[in-house]
């Protein structure tokens, strides 16, 4: 029997909880021998008279290494800053790896999608660097380093030879922004040398956006500075049925983050009708994660049970209603928990 293994909670604020109440519903209905540590952040820490990003949320992700984390509200123009990016720069999780692939039972004017987008997620536009020169002017910095391109480069080649994907593509624009984005091809070319059987090119990304979506087929692995990345990977999970049925992570070298990309949707806040899927996807990525590094083969399997039964029920048309079903969350959950094997 297989130790229980910590893994932090943060259900978010929004949909965030009910979400992650469904998705934990099935990691322990699927064996998952997983014990939760439950923090706050975002507007759920707010509540409790705790800063949006508390300290104590951190600790208990750098104790522990791994965490699952629903969504938290951004403020748009004003307020506090992205508790998404709070984590990535605080606890250096440089890369974010987001699956998008086509889904039995949800179809889209798109077949046989299969993509992985590659983000930097500490620099660039993102690295939250503005200053206001005059009353009507104010700039934006984008910041490229050499250790922070070298390591996402790395981590991407990683990626393609561990994973046995077929390529690596490159989406940048150093036609105009010839230094930030060249040293990004730079690096790229510079980790090639040691990853030589992995076959890479390069697109500028605006034609590149245009490829994806004349045929995302001919695409495999897709590797970007950060704000690229953001864009692109909801362009993407456009080609699939939205943020919904997309996972995405946030790792470093010690730490690991797991996420649905979408918001925390107030809107529906409360109702029971949120899409749990995005999130429980992103689970399995943390299984398969938590996998890699113990090797525990009971992790392996819920991971792999899981799977199996979210491909089932969508394919036997059991969805929510943001994909065209009838189902509630809590329904969802429990028309996964009983495909499971």
């Amino acid at each position: 029997m297989s130790s229980k293994y910590p893994v932090v909670l943060i259900a978010g604020d929004g949909i965030g909880p009910e979400v992650s109440d469904a998705v934990v519903e099935v990691l322990k209905a699927a064996g998952a021998p997983l014990e939760w540590i439950s923090c706050d952040a975002g507007l759920a820490a707010l509540g409790k008279g705790k800063d949006v990003m508390p300290e104590e949320t951190l600790d208990a992700v750098k104790k522990h290494h791994v965490a699952l984390k629903g969504p938290c509200t951004t403020p748009v123009g004003k307020g506090f800053t992205s508790v998404n990016v709070q984590l990535r720069k605080k606890l250096n999780l440089f890369a974010a790896i987001r699956p998008v692939r086509s889904l039995d039972g949800v179809p889209t004017r798109y077949e046989d999608v299969d993509l992985v987008i590659v983000r930097e997620n500490t620099e660039g536009l993102y690295s939250g660097v503005e200053n206001r020169i005059t009353s009507n002017v104010v700039t934006t910095l984008k910041i490229a380093t050499v250790e922070g391109t070298e390591r996402i480069a790395k981590r991407a080649f990683e990626y393609v030879q561990k994973r046995g994907r077929k390529k690596l593509t490159v989406f940048h624009k150093a036609n105009i922004m010839k230094m930030s984005d060249g040293l990004f091809l730079d690096s790229v070319a510079k980790l090639h040398k040691d990853f030589s059987d992995v076959p890479y090119d390069t697109q500028i990304i605006d034609a590149g956006c245009m490829k994806l979506v004349q045929d995302p087929t001919k695409f495999d692995v897709l590797l970007m500075e950060n704000f690229y990345g953001d864009v692109v990977s909801d362009l993407a999970a456009g080609l699939v049925g939205g943020l919904g049925v997309v996972p995405g992570s946030n790792i470093g070298f010690e730490d690991a983050v797991f996420e649905a990309v979408h918001g925390s949707a107030p809107d529906i806040a409360g109702k029971g009708i949120a899409n749990p899927l995005a999130l429980l996807m992103s689970s399995v990525m943390m299984l398969n994660h938590m996998y890699e590094k113990y090797g525990d083969k009971q992790i392996h399997a819920a991971a792999e049970s899981i799977k199996a039964a979210y491909n089932k029920a969508l394919s036997d048309g059991e969805k929510t209603g943001d994909l065209g079903g009838s189902l509630g969350t809590q329904e969802f959950a429990k028309a996964v928990i009983s495909r499971l094997s």
